[in-house]
């Protein structure tokens, strides 16, 4: 009977030194800004006050994607300090595809496969200290990946 009630509190122990950090996770999670229908609101929500244009953001993305479901992107920042990079469609049901925090030392480099609903702007927002940079590019969409 011990042995059993040991097993049960160390299954309960192990499950929730687990679940802890799934918890930590979801505390980042800006939930807003992955609601925002436009690009404007998704960088509201992310606390973007002022944005400059940037040549330091490289942004690699098909002139012309054959079918959006599957649509391969690029973006690399060689913005010294580089804390997070956002990518955001501009004609997706909501705007922001992803939002990635890096760590310090990180090489900012992400490579990503995401859907496109159609034609627009694909936006690479770089942020670096209390700065944000971005890059555009426009994606021509044959078959949208959004439905």
């Amino acid at each position: 009977m011990n042995r059993r009630r040991l097993l049960k509190s160390g299954i309960a122990l192990l499950s929730m030194l687990l679940i802890a950090p799934l918890r930590a996770l979801a505390a980042v999670w800006n939930s807003q800004a992955f609601a925002a229908v436009q690009i404007e609101q998704a960088l509201q929500e992310l606390g973007v006050k002022q944005i400059a244009t940037s040549d330091l953001i490289t942004l690699t993305a098909p002139d012309f994607a054959e079918n959006g479901a599957i649509v391969q992107i690029e973006v690399e920042s060689h913005i010294p300090g580089t804390q997070a990079i956002a990518i955001l469609a501009e004609k997706n049901p909501t705007s922001l595809i992803a939002n990635f925090m890096l760590e310090p030392d990180t090489r900012p480099h992400i490579i990503i496969r995401i859907k496109l609903g159609e034609s627009g702007l694909l936006k690479a927002v770089i942020k670096a200290g209390d700065q944000y940079f971005v890059t555009a590019k426009y994606v021509e969409v044959a078959i949208g990946g959004c439905n």
